[in-house]
């Protein structure tokens, strides 16, 4: 049967279980310090063929590995251990809908934050409920944030671990504190950087430009989905290059993408009107052809689906 949120199956340490009955230690080291590492996959429905698509499965788990192997994780699990908790537990909960699959390795037992195990693996489906079209009829009013961007001095943004979440959250909360939907992170150079949870490009005349992977952001797959999309199926200039601030006050276009935000326009950024104020041509036919992409309606890269049933 199809199960409601409160009560969807999720895999935990091999087992499938209902959510409410799932338990992690309180004094294990993920809970104590934040010990994991994850990923969120994105799963698209397409009705037409009754089929759910994992979008670029293999990429998610690479990242994955290397968070894993950056943090000094024991790791037990293979690519294939992976793959299969996820078919599994979305199979378990029916699921014929979009889907943000939270997939976490996290560190048990009652060790502390030196610990590199037991390490173990829980992977819960989240049904998305709407696409970013809805988000879209509303643009993005953004700031820069007070706050600095993680540096791969301290805490490198390529790592996609929980801890590097309370950065984000401290410059997502200022903007929300100060009447803004959310923000833009500087690095330690005062260069544009990205979201608290999504990568930053903007549009300048016939161009589109994001920060460098060296410029504090995460090796976003959907940026470099974007990136793909955007030249090899649109034909648009691309630049990656160092963005200063007053730049993007300057933009034509500006739009923050990732797995969960998908492709959403900038409306403003510290209340400069970026272009006309609303979602540009450029963006829009971005957003239009990523999710085609996703749907499994662009055929040159059904390679990047992974069919669940």
């Amino acid at each position: 049967m199809k199960y409601d949120v409160a009560n969807r199956r999720i895999w935990l340490k091999g087992e499938i279980l209902n959510v409410n009955d799932a338990k992690v230690n309180v004094l294990s080291p993920t809970s104590q310090f934040g010990l994991n590492v994850f990923e969120g996959i994105p799963c698209y429905w397409n009705d037409e063929q009754k089929q759910l698509y994992a979008f670029r499965l293999s990429d998610h788990y690479d990242r994955l590995i290397r968070s894993a192997k950056l943090i000094q994780f024991d790791l037990k699990y293979t690519k294939a251990d992976f793959t299969k908790a996820l078919v599994d537990t979305i199979k378990a909960n029916e699921y014929d809908e979009n889907l943000s699959v939270r997939q976490t390795l996290f560190v048990d037992g009652f060790g502390s934050w030196g610990s590199d195990g037991p390490v173990e693996m829980f992977v819960a489906p989240i049904p998305r409920g709407r696409t970013s079209a809805e988000y879209n009829k509303k643009g993005l009013n953004c700031c820069i944030t007070s706050w600095r961007r993680i540096s791969d001095e301290n805490l490198s943004p390529r790592i996609k671990c929980g801890a590097n979440y309370i950065n984000s959250r401290v410059g997502q909360r200022e903007a929300l504190r100060n009447g803004y939907d959310t923000c833009i992170f500087l690095n330690e150079a005062g260069k544009i950087a990205e979201g608290p949870g999504s990568c930053f490009f903007m549009v300048k005349g016939d161009t589109l430009i994001t920060p460098r992977l060296t410029d504090s952001v995460l090796e976003s797959i959907t940026r470099d989905t974007i990136i793909k999309l955007a030249t090899e199926e649109l034909g648009l200039k691309f630049e990656e290059r160092t963005i200063d601030r007053t730049e993007v006050y300057m933009a034509d276009e500006a739009f923050l993408c990732g797995s969960a935000m998908e492709v959403t326009p900038i409306y403003t950024i510290d209340l400069y009107l970026i272009g006309t104020g609303e979602q540009g041509e450029v963006a829009k036919n971005i957003h239009l052809k990523y999710l085609e992409c996703v749907q499994g309606k662009l055929q040159n890269r059904l390679n990047w689906l992974t069919p669940i049933y």
